[in-house]
């Protein structure tokens, strides 16, 4: 990944473009650029608050949720995914730029940064890792990361009112034939956690040693 060819330098790459997905024509020349550059998106080509600057940032956003462009630099990072920066919203009747500080004194990104990182440590969710609910409705709950959007979903399940049978083999084959477990493969669904539901019995304080499906 070095301009030089030798593949031993020690610059390192902050954007990478997932090029089974898709080919660097759909790039505008500013993402191009810092591709190319080697140079994080907080180094940014264009002006602060220039229509091309925020419109850098959406663009990115967009090609990073959908798993087209990698991004290693934790600034970077921070945000994309913790500020809507390159989006806008109405205020006033007037439209505005989110997350863009607009200041009398010189603009600084690192503003945006440190607020977007203490966001970030405050809303740290323990992913694939099934809690008890105590929000009513359903017995459990799990954050994970839906891999279409790139954005956190809480899944519920488990029935609030029934006492999981997990130390019945009977009950346990009897659910996973019901539910069809041995398809159920979508981490966003509550079917998935439903059926695997023994393997995180230490989590949920259920006692179990069976690990596999119902």
């Amino acid at each position: 990944m070095c301009n030089c060819g030798c593949n031993t330098c020690e610059t390192k790459s902050t954007l990478i473009l997932n090029e089974s997905i898709s080919s660097p024509e759909i790039l505008s020349e500013g993402l191009k650029y810092h591709l190319n550059n080697k140079k994080p998106l907080t180094e940014h080509i264009y002006r602060a608050g220039s229509d091309n600057y925020f419109n850098l940032w959406a663009e990115a956003r967009a090609l990073y949720s959908r798993n087209i462009l990698e991004i290693t630099n934790e600034d970077d990072l921070a945000v994309l995914t913790e500020t809507d920066l390159g989006h806008f919203g109405m205020f006033e009747g007037k439209k505005v730029p989110l997350d863009f500080p607009i200041e009398t004194k010189p603009f600084s990104l690192d503003t945006i940064i440190n607020e977007a990182k203490k966001k970030a440590k405050k809303n740290t969710k323990k992913l694939n890792k099934p809690m008890r609910d105590s929000s009513g409705g359903k017995a459990y709950k799990v954050y994970v990361k839906d891999p279409k959007t790139g954005n956190i979903k809480t899944v519920r399940f488990g029935s609030g009112g029934l006492r999981a049978k997990i130390n019945d083999p009977k009950a346990r084959q009897a659910f996973a034939k019901r539910h069809k477990c041995s398809t159920r493969n979508d981490k966003t669904k509550a079917s998935y956690w439903s059926c695997r539901l023994p393997r995180y019995a230490s989590l949920l304080g259920l006692k179990s040693s069976f690990s596999g499906f119902w």
